[in-house]
């Protein structure tokens, strides 16, 4: 396991980035790094056969200005862009903040209802898609893009839109305007679902992005080459791992749809000394080749201790847990040189550069030192706001502190905690029961993927709780049965925090950030206890 990390304590990793001059734009940064290394490889994309050196990147991004500030695109101008991994996405980024316009990422599942939402609230004028998302523009109700702003990526044949490939070979040699740069100009509008209400457009600037990406690549300690993109690049984490790569003058590698089973193989054929992961490529049944494998570094996120310690097991590497959300970016990292006392410990670190960390009982003021509060982060870079949502901009901000709604503990070495979300709770007798405690310890049986705790009202106790168990592959109900969750639950759970209603299901509705949307569970029936086992009459209901 590789354990050769660069011993730079937090303090000081802070004091140096953020004394940094930082580039003007991400299109800035692209700059700096073909200049300095114009032949090294940038990134691959592996199902489309497609590579590009970071000379051919910043070239073909020049390009992609020039077309698209020929068709109206310019400062401030709102782009969708909805597509799967392939390297039009990125292109058009960087060439967005080249022209300090706008991307709006516009998730590749999305039905025609979705990208209507989409695209009435973040005022898009223009669109970048695939052509098998055409489609969904013929039954949009309520938008209607100019046929001329949309710019389809394909074969498809239309004679109302425009194709990428002629714009490019049209613009081949033509320079876009020469546009001032500004790091605080908005880069992105970045859907989150978050956990309540309708998604909303987080107003991140090329500032939150350089942040982000040259800090989070300062927390793996070591030098990277080859990172692997597992995360579809309508997410922050995919567009997060490019900043690494550019930051580090290494190479991306996209899949064209990233998914769990091809997750570890990809990483281990590709030679990858870097990934990002959620716990349910961790969940993937074990192979032989497992830890045969180059990763240096892994980016977990809110992994079970339990499961942190069986990850570098199997993998052969250390798990870095990271703390971050759209909204803010990076949080808290757990030092690269600490992770062989810090693993398992269930801590996602201490405070990232650029960052302010402080765990409230929500009158703006500290909780002593171990006790749960409210975890509230401000710092250069984070969201602007929720664009066209004043009033929900007004709830997220106290003092200038965004309020993430994450409970939260920190211990004297300075160590946060999360113990789950301030109205992710079940109120059982007057006992108030952290969903994410309940998740941890049912997310630790082999045979359990996922889960998610939801309340459900109750006459007598207030309020019950309800498990909704997604089951690894090969798993079943007759094998991982109600009792047999239960008995798990209750060899690590108070009694009062074992649930008593069990459901099995095939897939669950996420948010962007990979997180189960619990509000869509809870909206598709009336009666939470229907289709469920009720551990304590013993029977289907």
């Amino acid at each position: 396991m590789f354990s050769d990390f660069r011993r730079e304590e937090p303090d000081a990793l802070a004091r140096r980035l953020e004394a940094l001059t930082l580039p003007d734009s991400v299109y800035d940064l692209l700059l700096t790094t073909a200049t300095r290394v114009p032949a090294a490889p940038a990134w691959r994309f592996l199902d489309d056969g497609v590579e590009r050196r970071w000379g051919e990147v910043l070239s073909s991004v020049d390009t992609a200005a020039a077309a698209l500030s020929a068709v109206g695109i310019g400062p401030g101008v709102h782009v969708a862009v909805m597509a799967w991994n392939r390297e039009e996405f990125p292109i058009t980024w960087l060439a967005l903040s080249r022209l300090q316009a706008v991307m709006v990422p516009v998730n590749a599942t999305y039905t025609a209802r979705e990208v209507e939402y989409v695209l009435k609230t973040s005022l898009a004028t223009h669109m970048v898609l695939e052509a098998e998302f055409l489609p969904h523009l013929d039954r949009l109700e309520a938008v209607r893009l100019d046929p001329s702003h949309v710019i389809v990526i394909g074969d498809a044949v239309s004679d109302r839109h425009r194709n990428w490939r002629v714009l490019m070979d049209e613009a081949r040699g033509r320079q876009a305007p020469a546009i001032p740069r500004s790091m605080d100009a908005t880069l992105n509008l970045q859907y989150t679902s978050g956990t309540t209400g309708f998604s909303k457009a987080c107003m991140l600037s090329n500032e939150y992005w350089l942040c982000l990406g040259i800090s989070s690549t300062e927390f793996f300690a070591t030098d990277l080459h080859r990172f692997y993109v597992g995360s579809s690049f309508f997410y922050m984490v995919g567009q997060r791992i490019l900043l690494n790569a550019m930051a580090s003058g290494g190479c991306a590698f996209f899949p064209r749809k990233p998914g769990a089973k091809r997750f570890m193989p990809d990483v281990s054929a590709l030679d990858c000394d870097y990934c990002a992961l959620f716990e349910m490529v961790y969940k993937q049944p074990p192979r032989a080749s497992d830890a045969d494998n180059r990763l240096k570094i892994a980016t977990i996120f809110a992994f079970g201790p339990e499961s942190h310690v069986d990850f570098q097991r199997r993998f052969d590497v250390y798990g870095q847990e990271f703390y971050g959300m759209t909204e803010i970016g990076g949080g808290s990292y757990v030092p690269a040189h600490r992770l062989p006392e810090m693993t398992g410990s269930g801590s996602c670190g201490v405070a990232a550069p650029f960052r302010e960390l402080m765990v409230t009982g929500g009158d703006g003021k500290p909780v002593p030192t171990g006790e749960t509060g409210e975890l509230w982060v401000r710092g250069r870079g984070i969201l602007k706001g929720y664009f066209g949502n004043e009033d929900a901009t007004a709830d997220a901000f106290t003092d200038g502190w965004f309020r993430t709604g994450d409970l939260c503990r920190v211990d004297a070495g300075g160590y946060h905690y999360i113990l789950g979300r301030t109205k992710d709770m079940v109120r059982r007798m007057g006992e108030n029961i952290a969903a994410r405690e309940v998740e941890v310890v049912l997310r630790m049986l082999d045979d359990i993927q996922d889960a998610a705790i939801v309340p459900v009202p109750d006459d007598y106790r207030g309020e019950e709780i309800k498990v909704y168990i997604l089951l690894a592959p090969g798993a079943s109900p007759d094998t991982c049965t109600p009792e047999f969750i239960a008995e798990h639950c209750s060899r690590h759970l108070a009694g009062f925090k074992v649930p008593r209603y069990y459901e099995y299901r095939d897939s669950f509705p996420l948010t962007d950030s990979q997180r189960v949307q619990k509000k869509h569970l809870i909206a598709e029936k009336p009666d939470l206890r229907v289709g469920s086992y009720d551990r304590q009459d013993k029977i289907w209901r």
